[in-house]
């Protein structure tokens, strides 16, 4: 698979963001993921399936979290709480989303968000998988995406999008 497709996630999450969060993304950094512990202390993961396998992890600061909540419901909130939960896998779900149209040729199918919330947590690929982390910041912290599939990546992360800005 070619390593491009992390644009496709990239672009979907600087878009969520934006447009339902008005909150812009600053991409701060691009790397092939060695190790199982998330960026960030709340995590939603996404399973994709289709022509080829694999998962998302949307990986957020717990202030990206509540101040997200708070924009998409218009409740503040001081602590992680079960809305928060459920407002962090549905933007895990809408990048996964956004990422599946622009990926058409895949015939992807999402599955449902799990989201796990802590600072001891692990998620792990499977051993043949080479996942992709994205690092972001925002005005209220920060976040990342991981990405990877169940196929050998092909070409080299520089060929990915180098654009610190993603506009929508």
């Amino acid at each position: 698979m070619d390593v491009s497709f992390i644009n496709h996630f990239i672009e979907s999450a600087a878009n969520v963001f934006n447009t339902m969060l008005e909150c812009p993304l600053k991409r701060t950094s691009l790397r092939l993921k060695t190790e199982a512990e998330p960026a960030h202390e709340v995590s939603a993961l996404i399973g994709l399936s289709g022509t080829h396998v694999g998962s998302l992890v949307l990986s957020l600061s717990r202030e990206v979290a509540l101040k997200a909540t708070e924009r998409l419901l218009l409740v503040e909130f001081d602590d992680v709480t079960p809305d928060v939960v459920d407002a962090v896998g549905e933007l895990s779900n809408m990048i996964a989303g956004g990422a599946k149209a622009a990926m058409a040729h895949l015939n992807l199918s999402l599955g449902l968000p799990n989201v796990i919330v802590g600072k001891a947590q692990k998620i792990y690929f499977p051993g043949d998988v080479s996942p992709i982390t994205v690092s972001f910041t925002t005005p209220w912290g920060e976040l990342a995406i991981e990405v990877g599939f169940d196929t050998r990546l092909e070409g080299n992360i520089s060929q990915v999008d180098q654009r610190a800005t993603v506009s929508c």
